[in-house]
């Protein structure tokens, strides 16, 4: 079984070709991803308008280098008119139709039985780009359509454990976790615990109700005058103070930081988390270290206020996931989104948690179409599967898992 796959749901542009044999092994035959990090970085964040005409731009060639990696393309000799199956997409859509017009009529109709595409959540702008494409190529080559949900990819993708790499390919086998499955998910735009007492069916059951931790991370950044995105700099100065303070023998552990952050809604009896008090108690603390004097920051202080933020936000989403594995009676604990590759977080999960741990390899925790291709096919192995006709494929930039 081979699936291409498309994600476009922020700011990566990722189109891939995944193979599922019968031993068992997924094979990447084909990835290309495109960051817009520097596009966005002057903002602070991620420009909706911004983003979609970067991934208008970007598709074709991704697709093209992904399907040449997987060795899937080859040159129709009579080109094709498929003008009439790409009407769909108006005058907004012009650029991508301009790229996916000659790519559809000289390239023949590749080896693969679908097409993954993320629909939701994220940017509604981004999202369309990825949509549209997927409805262009299922149109012209007849192939169904599987829409998946962003956050299940985050789920699957933390299965996969590498068999063998080369810089040809590849090659994972799936995990086969034990149930119940509790998921941390923890990205720029996510802070979710859900709850899988069977496979591909998910209970949310735990939310932030404000920023989620990694907007928060790089909102301090900002703070710190620290370019976009500024998350692994916070935990890279947090590290630095650890390392130069480390947990004296009376201390009970931590260190002697000066600085101690708020750990909003760590006894509120539910699940859900909030972060942006964290975030205004560091506002407060940088204005009245630095307004007093007229001085910037120095750089111990940096260290140790970035320490104090970590030890902050990840103590609560620690000891609330923790606290819902054993009420929950979870078997297997799934950290994913682009915060599972922090390693304060890992190293601290890591010697707490008392159940099947799994993390998904650093370039797989951010945003990729793997993750989105590994999703498909998830559920086409368990037959669980939903495809959708191409025209009535939507975005829906506040879809729930």
């Amino acid at each position: 079984m081979r699936i291409l796959a498309i994600e476009t749901s922020c700011d990566e542009t990722g189109v891939c070709i995944l193979e599922y044999t019968v031993t068992g092994v997924v094979s990447i035959l084909g990835n290309a991803l495109s960051s817009q990090i520097e596009i966005h970085a002057k903002y602070g964040g991620v420009f909706p308008t911004l983003a979609k005409r970067a991934h208008a731009e970007k598709m074709v060639p991704l697709l093209t280098q992904a399907l040449d990696e997987a060795y899937l393309l080859e040159v129709i000799e009579e080109p094709i008119d498929s003008k009439d199956k790409l009407d769909f997409l108006n005058e907004k859509e012009s650029q991508l139709k301009e790229q996916l017009s000659p790519f559809v009529s000289f390239y023949k109709k590749p080896d693969i039985d679908y097409i993954a595409v993320t629909i939701g959540p994220g940017l509604e702008p981004a999202l369309w780009v990825g949509v549209n494409t997927a409805r262009a190529l299922s149109s012209v080559w007849n192939i169904p359509v599987i829409p998946i949900n962003h956050m299940e990819g985050h789920v699957v993708t933390a299965m996969l454990s590498p068999v063998e790499s080369s810089s040809s390919s590849k090659v994972y086998k799936v995990e086969q976790p034990q149930l119940p499955i509790l998921s941390l998910l923890v990205s720029g735009g996510h802070t979710e615990l859900v709850l899988s007492e069977s496979f591909g069916k998910y209970q949310k059951i735990g939310q932030t109700r404000d920023d989620a931790v990694g907007e928060a991370f790089d909102k301090v950044a900002r703070m710190f005058g620290l370019p976009y995105p500024g998350g692994p700099a916070i935990s890279k100065l947090a590290k630095e103070y650890r390392e130069t303070n480390p947990p004296s023998a009376h201390s009970g552990g931590g260190g002697e930081n000066p600085f101690t952050m708020p750990r909003p809604m760590l006894h509120s009896g539910d699940y859900d988390f909030s972060f942006s008090g964290i975030k205004t108690a560091m506002l407060y603390t940088i204005r009245d270290l630095t307004s007093a004097n007229s001085r910037e920051l120095e750089i111990y202080e940096k260290q140790a206020l970035a320490c104090a933020f970590e030890d902050a936000a990840i103590e609560v989403l620690i000891k609330k996931t923790l606290k819902a594995v054993e009420e929950y009676g979870a078997q297997t604990l799934i950290i994913g989104g682009g915060v599972a590759s922090n390693t304060y977080l890992h190293s601290e999960l890591t010697k707490l948690a008392s159940v099947k741990l799994l993390f998904p390899e650093p370039w797989l925790a951010t945003d990729n179409a793997v993750m989105i291709g590994m999703a498909a096919m998830t559920q086409v192995i368990s037959e669980n599967i939903t495809t959708r006709e191409a025209e009535t494929l939507k975005a829906d930039g506040n879809l729930s898992l």
